[in-house]
């Protein structure tokens, strides 16, 4: 509490304004998910979320938090907090998909990697209803991604080694044999591209371009979007590579590692390591950020507390103990959306 205090009196003394809301931090042995204020990084409610929960996203209607819940791949459910009124409410039962562990939120779905089921699924937020499932047919599909025109898809694929990128397009169906029909619909390619091996963790450039795959070999795979393949190959040093995130303004990326102490801070131009900032003894996790940009915050789930880094002087300043073994990180704005 002491250093948690002294951080903050350092940065109030230089001026700085924390962005208004609120963090998430799903705890995996609590099994609850903390609710942090932004500003004190206190811990304002722990609510109960189920067996092993992992992933966290904030739904559509701004009030309503997602949390995968995992177990192996065995579990079928999708645990809801209230957050404004910071309780529990019913889970989402995404029989017969298994293992959902990544989320993401675009237009008003939930989609979820399924990992037991090597399927990506597609929840209606509002119903809870699964409405369409892509199958990737890789093992241990993790993480997934979603363009902003929700026309491209992505998901890591680490027990294969590869990454899964669908595109939406328009196709003429086969009616039956030889017979084509005379309209089009909707429907998804899938595209493989071979990264490393055990590559879990990945992040989109913000303009949408690159894709940087950390591989457990410490290299990062960037691959072009556009051509749907390997551009570059990164020798960062981030062996056991886990989850990676592109700051704000896109100049950088952080990188967190199974293996390493550090918050590895790579410039996205020049592709060169920036800074090894030291956050933990044990490895890291989930990255989030302040919607301003001016920190990050990162799950250390063996050293059972969350860091905050700023991320002008990229130096850590605080440690929030939220719960037992955090892992998965979101913002939350504290507001509701209409």
């Amino acid at each position: 509490m002491r250093r948690l205090l002294v951080a903050l009196g350092m940065a109030a003394g230089f001026g700085v304004c924390f962005g208004q809301g609120e963090l998430l931090v799903v705890t995996k042995q609590t099994r609850s998910l903390a609710i942090v204020d932004g500003a004190s990084l206190k811990v304002l409610a722990q609510v109960p979320i189920g067996q092993d929960p992992h992933e966290v996203v904030v739904g559509p209607d701004g009030r309503t938090a997602f949390v995968s819940n995992y177990q192996e791949a065995t579990l079928h459910t999708l645990a809801r907090v209230d957050l404004i009124g910071r309780k529990a409410l019913p889970p989402v039962d995404v029989t017969p998909l298994l293992g959902a562990h990544g989320l993401m939120v675009h237009d008003g779905k939930i989609w979820f990697t399924a990992e037991g089921s090597k399927a990506l699924g597609v929840m209606n937020a509002a119903t809870g209803k699964v409405e369409a499932v892509l199958g990737t047919g890789q093992e241990m599909t993790h993480v997934v991604w979603v363009s902003k025109d929700g026309a491209k898809v992505l998901a890591s694929n680490p027990g294969s080694g590869t990454m899964s990128l669908f595109d939406r397009v328009m196709i003429r169906p086969v009616l039956a044999a030889g017979v084509i029909a005379d309209y089009t619909q909707a429907a998804w390619k899938q595209t493989l591209v071979r990264v490393g091996e055990k590559a879990e963790g990945f992040a989109v450039s913000p303009d949408e371009k690159e894709a940087w795959v950390g591989n457990d070999d410490g290299t990062i795979s960037v691959i072009g979007l556009a051509a749907e393949k390997i551009v570059e190959t990164i020798p960062a040093g981030v062996v056991g590579a886990n989850r990676l995130k592109f700051t704000v303004d896109g100049g950088r990326v952080l990188v967190t590692t199974h293996r390493g102490k550090d918050l590895v801070v790579i410039d996205a131009a020049s592709r060169r390591v920036v800074k090894r900032v030291p956050i933990e003894e044990k490895g890291a996790s989930g990255i989030a950020l302040e919607p301003n940009g001016k920190r990050a915050f990162v799950a250390c789930p063996r050293d059972h507390f969350v860091a905050v880094v700023d991320l002008r002087t990229l130096e850590r300043v605080a440690t929030i103990e939220a719960g037992r073994e955090p892992d998965g990180l979101a913002w939350w704005n504290g507001q509701a959306r209409p």
